[in-house]
C-alpha cells in the first residue's frame, strides 16, 4: 500500500485525489490547502480523509511513501523538500501539473466520446428503422400530420399502444425537423428508478450522492439544441414529472446537488400507451404536465386496424430478419398470411418483428409456413374439436387463453417475466411455470 499526501487541493488536487481515492493500492494519508472551500478538501472531507490547511503538521504527524505537491508554489515547494528523507519522494511542479493535466484532458475525452457514441447509436438507429406508412387511411392521415409539425418547435404527445412505432414516429419527426443536424437523445422513463431518473435528466454534480466523485451532465444538456424523446412518459413519478414540467416552462435544468440552474434549448417529443385522463383522476398524472405536452397530439392506430398494411410490414419485417439471421428465406406463404390477418395482434408491430424472425429461424425451406409460426398464432381464435366432446372443447379454449394471455402479458413487460408476473397478478413461479408449459420466454418478447 502506498501512503500518499496531498499538498494543494484545487482543481488539480482533486482531479488526483478523484484518481487515487479509486485505486485499492494507493492510501490517502492527508489532503492539505490553505483554502477551506478547496473542492479537494469538500470531497477529502465526503471520503472521510484527514485534512488540513498547515502540510507541516501533516508530514510531521503522518508517516508517508509521496507526496505530491500540486500547490504551484516555489517556496512551499522548497519547505516540501526538507520533510524528504528516507521517509518518502516528492513530486511537484511540472510533474504534478503534467499528471492532473493529463487526468483533466482523459475526462474531456471521454465526454466527446459518450457525445460521439450518443450520435453513432442515433445514426445506426436511423439507418435500420423506417417508418412505414402502408395504405391504412389512418397511415395516411398519420403522414400528413407528421409533415405538419416536424418543421415546428411545437411539443408532441404520441399515443398507442406498446408497440405501435412510438418510437419510429419520433425518429421521422426529428428528421424531418429543422433540428436534424442535432442530436435526438432518447430516454424510457420506465428503465430507471425516480433517483436515477432525475441525475439521468439534469445530471449531478460532484459529492452530490455517495459514488458521485466527479460532475456529470444529464440528457438534457446533451440534447441542448437538438430534440429529446421522453418514452413511455406516463410511467414518471410525480415528484420527477414536477421538476420536468419546470423545465418545459422556464428551460431551466438543474443538476442533482447543484444550486445553480442552466439554460437549455430541447425539443420535447413524449410518448406513452398509458391512459393519461384516468392518470390525471386517479391523481398520477399531473394535469399541468399533461396540457404542457399535449400541445399536439399524434395517436397510431393498431397493427389489428390495419390489417391491409400486414403484407407490405411482413415483407419489410422479413427483409430484415433475412439480413439478420443471415438465410434465405424469400417469402411468407399465402397459408401464414391467411393467419396473421386472423391473429389480433396484442403486441403489434413489435410482436410482428419478433415472430418473423423467429420463424426464419425456424424455417427449413425458402418460405414461411404455419409451422414455422407460433402455436397461439397458429391456434387462428378459440378453434376446437367439435366430435371430441365438451370437456376435450374446454381444454383447447383454456390452452388458447393461457398462451395469448400470457404473450399479452410478456409483451407488455417487454419480455421482462418479474414486471409480466405481476401485471398477471400471479406468483412468479406460477408464470415461469405456464411460460414453460406453453413452451414461451421473455427473450422473444424483448425489443430488438
Amino acid at each position: 500500500m502506498t501512503r500518499v499526501a496531498l499538498i494543494g487541493a484545487g482543481k488539480g488536487g482533486r482531479a488526483l485525489l478523484e484518481l487515487f481515492h479509486q485505486d485499492p493500492t494507493v492510501s490517502i494519508v492527508g489532503v492539505v490547502d490553505v483554502d477551506e472551500r478547496a473542492p479537494g478538501l469538500v470531497l477529502a472531507r465526503e471520503l472521510g480523509l484527514p485534512v488540513s490547511n498547515d502540510f507541516r503538521l501533516l508530514l510531521r504527524d503522518h508517516d508517508f511513501d509521496l507526496v505530491i505537491d500540486v500547490t504551484g508554489n516555489p517556496e512551499v515547494g522548497r519547505e516540501i523538500r526538507a520533510f524528504e528523507s528516507d521517509r518518502g519522494e516528492v513530486l511537484g511542479g511540472v510533474a504534478a501539473r503534467f499528471i492532473w493535466e493529463f487526468i483533466e484532458a482523459k475526462k474531456e475525452t471521454e465526454e466527446v466520446k459518450d457525445r460521439y457514441n450518443l450520435v453513432l447509436r442515433e445514426l445506426e438507429a436511423g439507418s435500420k428503422v423506417e417508418f412505414i406508412i402502408g395504405n391504412n387511411p389512418k397511415m395516411k392521415e398519420l403522414s400528413l400530420l407528421i409533415s405538419k409539425v416536424a418543421p415546428t418547435p411545437t411539443t408532441v404527445l404520441i399515443r398507442g399502444e406498446s408497440g405501435t412505432g412510438k418510437e419510429l414516429v419520433a425518429r421521422a419527426i426529428h428528421r424531418r425537423s429543422a433540428l436534424s443536424r442535432q442530436p435526438l437523445v432518447t430516454l424510457n422513463c420506465t428503465a430507471l428508478a425516480p433517483t436515477l431518473l432525475e441525475s439521468e435528466l439534469f445530471g449531478y454534480k460532484r459529492g452530490a450522492f455517495t459514488g458521485a466523485y466527479a460532475d456529470r451532465i444529464g440528457l438534457f444538456e446533451k440534447a441542448n439544441g437538438g430534440t429529446m424523446f421522453l418514452d413511455e412518459i406516463g410511467d414518471m413519478s410525480l415528484e420527477i414529472q414536477a421538476k420536468l414540467l419546470r423545465t418545459l416552462q422556464t428551460g431551466e435544468i438543474r443538476a442533482v446537488g447543484d444550486n445553480l440552474t442552466r439554460q437549455v434549448s430541447v425539443r420535447i417529443i413524449t410518448a406513452t400507451n398509458r391512459d393519461l385522463e384516468r392518470a390525471i383522476q386517479e391523481g398520477k398524472f399531473r394535469e399541468d404536465l399533461y396540457y404542457r405536452i399535449n400541445t399536439f397530439s399524434i395517436t397510431l392506430p393498431p397493427l389489428r386496424e390495419r390489417l391491409e398494411d400486414l403484407p407490405v410490414l411482413a415483407d419489410y419485417f422479413l427483409q430484415r430478419a433475412r439480413a439478420k439471421v443471415n438465410k434465405r428465406v424469400e417469402a411468407i406463404s399465402p397459408r401464414a398470411l391467411g393467419l396473421f390477418r386472423n391473429y389480433h395482434w396484442p403486441g403489434n408491430l413489435r410482436e410482428l418483428e419478433n415472430i418473423i424472425e423467429r420463424a426464419v429461424v425456424l424455417s427449413s425451406s425458402s418460405m414461411i409456413e404455419p409451422e414455422d409460426l407460433p402455436l397461439h398464432v397458429q391456434e387462428d381464435g378459440m378453434n376446437f374439436e367439435a366430435d371430441h366432446g365438451f370437456m376435450s372443447a374446454k381444454a383447447q379454449a383454456v390452452e388458447q387463453f393461457e398462451s395469448r394471455a400470457l404473450s399479452r402479458y410478456l409483451i407488455e413487460a417487454r419480455g421482462n417475466i418479474t414486471r409480466a408476473a405481476e401485471l398477471a397478478n400471479i406468483p412468479r413461479r406460477t408464470f415461469h411455470r405456464l411460460i414453460a408449459k406453453h413452451k414461451l420466454s421473455g427473450n422473444q418478447f424483448k425489443p430488438q
